[in-house]
């Protein structure tokens, strides 16, 4: 837990710069960006959201899924003018599913 608190320290979204935090569970991704000077949620977003989920059955694995999420994530912060962004991987490692979801955000356009 200390850990935790020691990276969110450092890690800030404004509202030109909002936080995208990624949680994983053992089946869905869910992401949120936040905008921390007035604590607020700009946009969330998970794999059985109705705009993520017809793009997701593509994808045959959880990894997949993920950088198919990441490409919709994207796309839906453009439609709110958000195109940079601070990553927040929440505590997880950076592979697998946070990796994959973190480089589909960037085809998707968001700059982190």
């Amino acid at each position: 837990m200390s850990r935790k608190i020691r990276r969110k320290k450092k890690v800030i979204g404004t509202a030109e710069r909002p936080r995208l935090v990624v949680y994983r569970s053992n089946k869905y991704l869910h992401a949120q960006l936040v905008d921390d000077t007035q604590p607020k949620v700009l946009m969330g977003m998970f794999d059985k959201s109705k705009v993520a989920v017809e793009a997701v059955k593509e994808g045959k694995t959880k990894v997949e899924r993920s950088k198919i999420l990441g490409k919709v994530f994207a796309e839906q912060a453009k439609k709110l003018n958000i195109s940079k962004i601070v990553f927040d991987r929440n505590g997880y490692h950076y592979h697998g599913r946070v990796k994959a979801f973190a480089d589909g955000a960037r085809e998707g356009g968001l700059d982190f």
